[in-house]
């Protein structure tokens, strides 16, 4: 069996790590989106990079698949992704599975939303939604 800590480091090896400086420099670019991964309490506890779309870590595979009935058509535009979540963890995992569905243009958050918030640089509140 394989560590959880095995899993990741072997992502590491494959795919890109960007640093939270880079992230605050592609903001702006309309050919990147920044993919939010937390669950959606760890939003509203602690807000989100502005802009980023939430893309919850256990619906991606669905999401990205264009054949799929939850595909969203944000991961068919040809952006590049730049995939975040906590500590880095999950978005290295995560990441992987981005390009072995395909995406080529996939980057993860080194450091984290935790180390994004360390540097000082921008945090969107998120409010959670009134209840129907």
């Amino acid at each position: 069996m394989k560590t959880a800590a095995e899993l990741i480091a072997q992502a590491e090896r494959e795919i890109v790590s960007v640093t939270p400086e880079a992230v605050r420099a592609a903001m702006d670019d309309p050919n990147t989106a920044i993919i939010d991964i937390r669950d959606v309490r760890e939003l509203w506890r602690e807000g989100k990079i502005p802009g980023a779309f939430h893309a919850p870590r256990g619906m991606n595979e669905f999401w990205i698949d264009p054949s799929c009935e939850y595909h969203k058509p944000i991961f068919s535009s040809g952006k590049r992704f730049i995939i975040y979540c906590a500590g880095a963890w999950r978005s290295a995992l995560e990441a992987k599975m981005f390009q072995d569905m395909g995406l080529t243009n996939v980057a993860h958050m080194a450091g984290g939303f935790s180390e994004w918030k360390a540097a000082g640089l921008p945090v969107e509140p998120v409010e959670r939604a009134p209840s129907k």
